[in-house]
């Protein structure tokens, strides 16, 4: 399953959740304390979608948009467990 993604780097603390309405529809906000500086950010977003969807790294990639903030990311499951979890996070506040 792919999701559009928001990435806010250099966050207080990691976290996903929230919804973000940018100009290419919804998305899932992460938040992370890495920087965008050779790689950080992104590494830090697939190890904060994995814990938040309960998946192992490896079944978390960055699709489209590696060098920005707005992104396309593959998670491979259980699609509708996904989609549930996916619903969930969207609807959360973050702070």
């Amino acid at each position: 399953m792919r999701i559009a993604v928001r990435v806010r780097p250099g966050a207080a603390a990691d976290r996903v959740g929230g919804r973000w309405d940018g100009p290419r529809g919804p998305a899932l906000l992460v938040a992370v304390r890495a920087r965008a500086v050779e790689g950080a950010a992104n590494a830090a977003v697939v190890a904060a979608l994995a814990a938040a969807f309960a998946l192992p790294r490896s079944a978390v990639a960055i699709a489209v948009g590696g060098r920005g903030r707005d992104k396309l990311v593959h998670l491979d499951g259980d699609p509708e467990a996904l989609a549930a979890r996916l619903t969930a996070l969207l609807a959360t506040s973050h702070g």
